[in-house]
């Protein structure tokens, strides 16, 4: 194993740790892209079995999935850049 200097957690001025990405950032992309996945692949079979009704619903839905995956990310660049590459978490 090579030894790497561990460098301490940066605090923001209330003493809260600072980190690249609010967790509302994080789950808004996690949770957004288990729903994309999810509308892409139940749109696939009721397309496949006949149900173009829910494939249109399914598509809607992971279009609004994947609009709110590219505010989040949008939402972690601007907060990387406007603060200097850490935002203050909680």
């Amino acid at each position: 194993m090579t030894y790497e200097p561990q460098q301490p957690e940066q605090l923001s001025k209330t003493g809260k740790p600072m980190v690249p990405a609010t967790p509302r950032d994080v789950a808004h992309i996690r949770i957004g892209s288990f729903a994309l996945l999810a509308a892409l692949a139940i749109g696939g079979l009721a397309f496949a079995g006949g149900l173009v009704w829910l494939s249109v619903v399914m598509v809607v839905l992971a279009l609004v999935a994947a609009v709110d995956i590219a505010v989040a990310i949008r939402r972690q660049n601007q907060s990387r850049r406007t603060r200097g590459g850490m935002t203050e978490a909680g």
